[in-house]
């Protein structure tokens, strides 16, 4: 899967709507399908996803979307019974699709055969979700609290801090890299952002996408 991703999210409750969240600040492309007129509203609201109002189980609602153009399927209702419909679905309709499924902690292991991925945010929260549907190359640390987010970014050769000191770098304001390659030493300005080495970035939400995109290409 390339960078940027196109994703949808199944669901727009608290789960849903978080992991739409840090998508969005990621610099990835949203679609939420939510059942709910209600709940339909909160992602228009925040201008984070395109919001589709429907029954993803009905194979017409998933269609929309575009699966031939989306990289993932994040299934997160409260409902077992509605992810695992949509990732059969997602399999029978476009098999390259990656499918994510929300279950219940206790049930992980049932449904592991029917999804790419099982998820249990209940215990791991939004942030290990949304690392579950990105995949590598970039992953938000898990256990930070409040919005300020710890990224692990690996730089690519195309991007534009690849083989520069930070002295060099002008990072936006809200970012600060904490860690050298491999996290062996803290940064200092004479670090040298090196292609295919690891950094842990601190970032606040505003900025999530243009760090990423320096890091990434």
């Amino acid at each position: 899967m390339s960078d940027d991703l196109r994703v949808a999210v199944i669901g727009s409750g608290r789960v849903g709507l978080q992991t739409a969240r840090l998508l969005d600040d990621r610099g990835h492309d949203v679609v939420i399908i939510e059942r709910s007129p209600e709940r339909a509203l909160a992602p228009l609201d925040e201008y984070v996803a395109t919001v589709i109002e429907g029954d993803a189980t009905r194979p017409s609602i998933l269609r929309q979307i575009g699966l031939d153009r989306t990289d993932a399927v994040a299934a997160m209702t409260d409902t077992m019974a509605t992810n695992l419909a949509v990732a059969m679905l997602t399999d029978r309709l476009a098999p390259g699709v990656r499918t994510v499924v929300r279950a219940p902690p206790d049930d992980r292991d049932e449904y592991v055969e029917y999804a790419d991925t099982v998820v249990h945010p209940e215990v791991a929260g939004a942030r290990a979700v949304t690392n579950s549907v990105v995949g590598g190359g970039v992953r938000t640390l898990e256990e930070l609290p409040g919005e300020l987010q710890l990224l692990e970014l690996t730089v690519t050769e195309r991007a534009p801090v690849a083989g520069k000191p930070l002295s060099a770098v002008a990072l936006p304001h809200g970012s600060l890299v904490v860690s050298g390659a491999a996290g062996h030493h803290i940064a200092d300005s004479d670090t040298e952002l090196a292609a295919g080495h690891t950094y842990l970035v601190a970032v606040e939400p505003d900025v999530v996408d243009e760090v990423t995109r320096l890091f990434r290409g």
